[in-house]
């Protein structure tokens, strides 16, 4: 069984903050104003997550305002990299980012890693699922693993990240699990999920490997099908989606997402960021961007945040030596 799975920390979703907000706590504001610095293009699971943490803080009261900066390039790493190198100038601001921070440093396609930033918290998980083309003549994985032996060339799968990156690494998985050699997958990278979308819409690629909240409502329009799930049971999002276990294939999979500060936040500020996304979780804002968008709530605080991405380093180092990334 091949199995990428959360520390016991991470899975413990918040279902308790320390106190219940009433209306006056609702009315007073944890945080003047937030400026996320979103590394990828628009339309992203970053993106996504990023606009819709800002929205859930802004509506509930939470935070003042909330501005948004889409920062493409390098993997992730242009908008890691400005984030360190303007650290005096970008206290206000907190850099959305998940699985690949950890994948892209192993992979060394970017010189930082999370170490180098100040880590505020994680907050969500996102699925992951594999989608093709509303209509295309694969509706299942067992479809999609024929495609494969017929012809693996013209069986492209793509993805909003670089070869060796999370979508490919969930690709592979996928295929491995199923019993296919899973360096033999044809992988075509797209910068951001939004890209790669487009193509799959387009018919430049047979099948996407993305974030389900990335699928998810385009699937409930009826403009593409979800043919598995990287969870362990159907998602209340989009309850005809079966997962990947349900159709003989052992694997499950969760992305994390969460929020960055700049090197050297003071530490004031780095506690008022981080009581402010703890506040957030009890609010109905939050929950309907959550309960929309099908993610998971998975909060990390600091020294948390710390211990399960290093813990997480080492099981995706170990995964991606056996599959051959590294």
């Amino acid at each position: 069984m091949m199995k990428l799975t959360m520390g016991r920390r991470a899975l413990m979703a918040t279902a308790v903050a320390a106190f219940a907000f009433t209306g006056q706590a609702m009315a007073e504001k944890a945080v003047d104003s937030i400026h996320f610095l979103i590394p990828g293009g628009a339309g992203g699971g970053w993106d996504g997550t990023a606009r819709g943490t800002g929205e859930a803080l802004t509506k509930s009261g939470i935070v003042g305002n909330a501005s948004y900066e889409n920062m493409s390039g390098g993997g992730g790493g242009k908008a890691i990299g400005y984030l360190i190198e303007n650290a005096d100038s970008n206290h206000g601001t907190l850099m959305v980012n998940s699985t690949p921070i950890v994948i892209r440093s192993l992979t060394g396609v970017f010189p930082h890693n999370f170490r180098d930033l100040t880590l505020v918290a994680g907050t969500i998980g996102d699925y992951a699922a594999l989608v093709v083309n509303k209509d295309s003549a694969i509706n299942n994985m067992a479809d999609l693993m024929a495609a494969y032996d017929t012809d693996p060339s013209k069986t492209a799968i793509g993805g909003g990240s670089v070869p060796g990156g999370m979508d490919h690494l969930v690709a592979a998985m996928v295929m491995e699990a199923a019993g296919k050699d899973a360096l033999g997958v044809k992988y075509i990278p797209y910068d951001a999920g939004g890209k790669a979308m487009a193509a799959l819409l387009s018919g430049e690629i047979a099948a996407l490997s993305t974030g389900f909240s990335e699928a998810v409502d385009l699937a409930n329009a009826g403009e593409v099908k979800i043919i598995g799930v990287t969870s362990d049971e159907r998602v209340s999002a989009a309850p005809d989606a079966m997962t990947m276990k349900e159709q003989g294939i052992d694997t499950s999979f969760v992305n994390w997402r969460g929020f960055f500060g700049a090197p050297g936040l003071p530490d004031d500020q780095l506690a008022m960021y981080q009581d402010a996304l703890a506040k957030m979780y009890d609010t109905p804002e939050w929950e309907a961007v959550r309960e929309r968008n099908g993610w998971v709530n998975i909060h990390n605080n600091g020294d948390d945040f710390k211990a399960f991405l290093e813990s997480q380093e080492k099981v995706i180092g170990d995964l991606m030596k056996k599959l051959g990334f590294l």
